[in-house]
């Protein structure tokens, strides 16, 4: 594939390259300065798709969610780069007892905050962060319906949908003549394939929906980078990385990007990505860097296209 490849997300005209940055990073494990030189870089290689969500990074200590929006923001008034970027952030976690789901009134309270944060008068991708049980999905799509007709967003999309929710949502769009849901964000990896391929993939592929598929790497499995116990010390999260991923499954899915990756003189985490962008249903895996390095080792994924054997191997290896 080439470098500068766009895709669409769904039928919203809107164009993204084939890797989407997550910006859960930002105010988390990268400080200002870091988060600032990563963002320009992002536009610089052609990674321009932002991925965010106002309950970013809630979760670090001292934090209270807001901190990736607001530093996102404060670069786009530094930089000036509104224009350069598409800017995807997301609705509905609980940022506190009386912030979360997804009322029509909260959704109308929290867009605000997040256009503020940000620093802009629009968002591109705006997104149901999780599925809201307790409130009519038709309430819902109606008030993301009101902020495209406002300007404010220009279209929507869905994380953490059931296939059956996510089927019913877009069924109420079409019938109530409302905004649908664009696109999905799952999780998908080579290890985690079965819940979206087997239930989520059938309704995108059959409404025509764009797929931003997040821990695309397995929490940093798939780069290789933890092949023992021992390497659980090598991340705070690698002790659960470790428990889920280290078996004779996940070693065999190893030995194979290990392969492939060889044969390109490539590391696995390109080839890891490059196969699922590969794959028909799928439109941009969220990726994340810490630093320029490794930046530039997800921007080699955009440049490799697998062999069709190649691409099967891994899918034998991952079933």
């Amino acid at each position: 594939m080439s470098q500068n490849e766009t895709r669409q997300l769904g039928d919203s005209g809107i164009s993204v390259p084939v890797l989407t940055f997550g910006g859960n990073v930002f105010g988390w494990t990268v400080d200002r300065p870091t988060s600032f030189s990563l963002l320009d870089a992002l536009v610089e290689k052609g990674l321009w798709f932002i991925d965010t969500a106002d309950v970013y990074s809630r979760w670090a200590q001292g934090n209270k969610g807001g901190e990736s929006e607001t530093l996102i923001g404060e670069w786009l008034k530094k930089s000036g780069k509104r224009d350069s970027i598409v800017l995807a952030t997301k609705v509905g976690m609980e940022l506190s007892p009386e912030k979360t789901g997804l009322k029509p009134q909260y959704i109308r309270q929290a867009v605000e905050d997040s256009l503020r944060r940000l620093q802009t008068d629009y968002i591109d991708l705006y997104q149901a962060h999780r599925d809201d049980q307790d409130t009519p999905l038709a309430e819902t799509l109606s008030a993301f319906d009101s902020l495209i007709k406002e300007g404010k967003v220009r279209a929507i999309g869905a994380s953490n949908y059931s296939a059956a929710r996510l089927q019913q949502a877009l069924e109420i769009s079409e019938t109530e003549g409302l905004a649908r849901y664009e696109t999905l964000q799952p999780e998908y990896n080579l290890y985690d394939r079965q819940p979206y391929e087997s239930e989520l993939e059938p309704v995108v592929t059959h409404h025509g929906l764009g797929v931003i598929n997040y821990y695309s790497l397995a929490s940093g499995f798939l780069s290789g980078k933890y092949r023992q116990p021992a390497d659980a010390s090598k991340s705070q999260r690698g002790q659960g990385v470790v428990e889920k991923y280290l078996n004779p499954r996940g070693l065999k899915i190893l030995a194979a990007l290990d392969a492939i990756a060889e044969a390109h003189q490539v590391s696995p985490t390109q080839v890891a990505l490059a196969w699922q962008i590969a794959r028909p249903s799928i439109t941009a895996p969220i990726v994340s860097a810490t630093s320029l390095a490794q930046l530039d080792d997800l921007v080699g994924a955009t440049r490799l296209t697998l062999t069709p054997e190649q691409i099967e191997q891994l899918s034998q290896a991952s079933r």
